[in-house]
């Protein structure tokens, strides 16, 4: 937050008389390569970039509530390669991390055990997924082509469950392990929420507070209008974040010239 003469926690001095203004801020880096070559993409594309912002930065914009932000959250996104988070206390960013696993790591697991097409085990994992292997029933089956099969085979959702299972408690582990090493582990009442594609995986819920100890909602982005259907998916909340991100500064932007 911002200091002005002396007086702290101000969240926008715009507009505020004073003399000395300070800040305390946290600074996120990135390697200047990756940020070049994601800009020409985006320019080759047609379009043309104003800013970069990080997943949770952006999606916590449209999925938590003040009280989250000032109680102490911690968003988690867990996406294809990668698990990126952002630690919310007092209604600021004290912690942001990376982490370099996602659900590309289950589609993985699940093509290799039941010897799948990388874009088959994808569509199961969705299709057909569930991050609790016990809340499956015994009978629940569905059917794949394998590499080296002539002919659909039965698969117990049971199996496939248990892959995606052991894969998402690492992953929180990681997780738990990040929180902690940040410190702020004894500062989260408010747990965790859950966004990205991978978090719409069922019982995925239930894995993270077992593991985390936290309590854990998913994701879904807030006063929408239009096609909710599709938005009110937590695969959306970075990009639902970013064009909230964009009318914020557009609007910050707007006062700062007046």
């Amino acid at each position: 937050g911002f200091t002005v003469d002396g007086q702290p926690s101000i969240r926008m001095p715009l507009g505020m008389h004073g003399y000395r203004l300070e800040v305390e801020t946290h600074i996120i880096t990135v390697a200047a390569s990756a940020v070049d070559n994601l800009r020409n993409c985006v320019i080759q594309a047609g379009a043309d970039v104003s800013q970069f912002v990080l997943n949770p930065l952006a999606s916590a914009e449209v999925v938590l509530s003040e009280t989250e932000r000032e109680m102490g959250v911690v968003v988690c996104d867990v996406g294809g390669g990668t698990t990126d988070m952002a630690i919310f206390i007092e209604g600021d960013v004290w912690h942001t991390m990376i982490l370099g696993v996602g659900g590309d790591l289950i589609t993985s697991d699940i093509a290799h055990g039941l010897r799948l097409p990388t874009s088959q085990a994808e569509d199961i994992k969705m299709q057909h997924g569930h991050a609790v292997e016990a809340e499956i029933g015994e009978n629940e089956e569905f059917h794949v082509r394998p590499f080296g099969e002539d002919t659909p085979l039965q698969i117990r959702r049971r199996e496939l469950a248990l892959i995606i299972e052991a894969r998402v408690e690492e992953i929180f582990s990681l997780v738990q392990q990040e929180i902690k090493r940040s410190g702020y582990d004894g500062l989260l009442p408010a747990g965790m929420v859950l966004t990205g594609g991978t978090s719409s995986i069922p019982g995925i819920r239930n894995i993270a507070s077992q593991v985390l100890g936290l309590p854990v909602r998913i994701a879904q982005p807030e006063n929408l209008i239009g096609m909710t259907d599709k938005l009110y998916s937590p695969a959306y909340s970075t990009s639902v974040g970013l064009l909230k991100w964009s009318m914020l500064m557009t609007e910050i932007g707007g006062e700062t010239s007046q």
